[in-house]
This record gives C-alpha cells, sequence and structure tokens, in this order.
C-alpha cells in the first residue's frame, strides 16, 4: 500500500504543481516516514487546493513568502487571513485543511505522523503528548523552524550532496522541538548525561570510516549499540563534540587529505573517492573546514603545481 505521507506526488496533486517537488524522508522514530518538501509557484491558476488525505498526523509549515488574504477552511469552516513569511503554521489532517489558490506562494512543509511523535515520547521515556495547537490561520514565531528550514532548503536544493545522516538528524531535532514546544513534551530519565562508553565510540568511529559515502542511517548506527536514535545521537555528539554526519563530513576531509599527499589523482576522482557527490561539494565542504580549497592547499603543501581540475 502506498503512503499517505504528504510529501512527493501528495504534495504535488494538493498544490497542482507542474511537477513532483524534491522530498527528504527519516525514518528513524518507529520506523514512521517524516518528511520535508519544499513548493513554490510563482504563477498558479487561480483554484482551490486538493486534499491532503485524511489521517493522523500533522503537516508543519514554514512560510518563505507572504500571503495576504488567503483562505482558509476546515470541514467547511473558513476564514480569511494574512499569511505571513516567515512565520510557522501548523495544520491537522484529521481536519481536512484545504486552501483557495490564487496568489504566488513558497513554504516548506514538514509532514509529522503521531507515530513519529510517539516514538520520540518513548525514546524519551515521557508520556505522550497530545494534540498539537493547529488553530486556523495562526502562525507562531518560531526561530528554531526556521533555522532548521533554512538548512535544509540547502539540501533540498542539492538533495545528491545530502548525506542520510544529516536528514535523520536534521529531522530528529524537528521531531523533537516539535513535540517540546507544542506537545510539552517533558524529558523523561533517559536524557544521556555522559557520552557513549570508549568502545562503543570506537565502533561508532570504525562503522562511519567504512562508509564515507554515508549510506548509514542513524537508526542503523544506533541499532548497532542497542540504542535508541535520539539517546545514540546525543551521546555520540556528547563524546565526539560533533553529530555523526559533521563527524562524517571531517573524516571526508582527512582522507582526501591523505589522497592528496600521495599521487598525483585529479581533485574530482578524490572527491569521488572519499564520498562527497563532485568535485564542487568537496570544494565547499574543504574549505568551509579547512579555510583554502583543496587545490590551494595541496599546492601549498606539498609544493607543486596544481589545476582546478
Amino acid at each position: 500500500m502506498k503512503s499517505m505521507g504528504f510529501y512527493g506526488q501528495t504534495v504535488r496533486r494538493f498544490l497542482h504543481l507542474e511537477r513532483e517537488p524534491v522530498s527528504l524522508i527519516t525514518r528513524s522514530l518507529r520506523n514512521a516516514e517524516i518528511a520535508v518538501t519544499e513548493t513554490r509557484d510563482d504563477d498558479p491558476i487561480p483554484r482551490s487546493s486538493g486534499e491532503m488525505g485524511l489521517q493522523d498526523a500533522y503537516v508543519v509549515s514554514l512560510k518563505l513568502n507572504d500571503y495576504p488574504n488567503c483562505e482558509i477552511w476546515e470541514r467547511g469552516h473558513a476564514i480569511k487571513t494574512d499569511i505571513r513569511a516567515g512565520a510557522t503554521y501548523l495544520y491537522d489532517m484529521k481536519n481536512d485543511p484545504r486552501f483557495f489558490i490564487n496568489k504566488p506562494f513558497h513554504s516548506l512543509h514538514f509532514y509529522l505522523p503521531r507515530s513519529a511523535l510517539d516514538g520520540i515520547a518513548d525514546q524519551s521515556a515521557a508520556p505522550r503528548v497530545g494534540e498539537l495547537p493547529s488553530q486556523l490561520g495562526v502562525g507562531h514565531d518560531d526561530p528554531v523552524i526556521r533555522h532548521i528550514g533554512g538548512a535544509l532548503l540547502q539540501a533540498l536544493r542539492r538533495p545528491t550532496e545530502t548525506n542520510q545522516l544529516f536528514i535523520d538528524h536534521m529531522m530528529l531535532a524537528f521531531t523533537t522541538h516539535a513535540a517540546q514546544t507544542y506537545g510539552k513534551l517533558r524529558w523523561g530519565v533517559k536524557v544521556p548525561r555522559s557520552g557513549l562508553a570508549p568502545w562503543q565510540l570506537k565502533r561508532a568511529y570504525e562503522k562511519l570510516d567504512a562508509d564515507l559515502g554515508g549510506t548509514l542511517s542513524l537508526p542503523q548506527l544506533a541499532a548497532e549499540f542497542g540504542l535508541s536514535v535520539s539517546y545514540f545521537s546525543r551521546a555520540f555528539r556528547i563524546s565526539a563534540g560533533l553529530p555523526p554526519h559533521q563527524w562524517l563530513l571531517r573524516q571526508r576531509v582527512k582522507a582526501a587529505m591523505q589522497l592528496m599527499t600521495v599521487g598525483d589523482l585529479p581533485l574530482s576522482e578524490i572527491a569521488i573517492a572519499v564520498g562527497f557527490a563532485n568535485q564542487s561539494h568537496f570544494t565547499k565542504v574543504f574549505s568551509a573546514q579547512v579555510g583554502v580549497s583543496p587545490a590551494t592547499w595541496r599546492r601549498e603543501s606539498l609544493g607543486v603545481s596544481e589545476r582546478e581540475d
């Protein structure tokens, strides 16, 4: 049975988009699909939206442009309101929210099923959260959602440069924030106060080093030690000083440095060999971490002439 999750083709049909939008998906909590999708139409045909599909889930929407005099309705009850750029709106899919589309729109939509909220509560040893405050037309000034959304926008626009560890990490942060801020989640006794045991950290490093391409997910890493995803993610960060996806990027840069000191492999080949999507992605990450481009680093380190491949 196909998922009814609010992403991909479901979003396309709901907003009458010409193409299926890019979505990033994680299954790090109880195998629940949590997704984020960017939607934009600068010249829509005026008409009513489609259906989200009734289910026990929420759509958390970060608006990226103003949408004045927006007509919204749920279960036959309609209102008109001014949508504000930068605000976060919550929609309960059980209420069948719909819109009249008659102006350009640009939004980031997070699909958050109830099963994910239950999963984060279980992993936090906390009581299940209640209904989220999805009051029709009411926006929230939420700087955390804006920050997470900004990071995910870059990933949505460069999906080949994005590894699953990053997606898992950001979507776990989003779900935890939504549960705490809007569902009043309170942590139980399982919040780690110390990091991983030395043998666990060593094993985690080995697993990540063996997969520089970034195909491992947070659930796979956490399962290695019989830990929940949220516990493992926090404990790893305490021990390593970085979340797993950032630690992986650092290891890619170190591996690239080693390859650049032996032989004369083109930078484009080195980029692929250490797990980057392409040379441009390699150069961007390397420059951010080291302060100079790979070509400059090799030239200054080895005293050899280097072309930018």
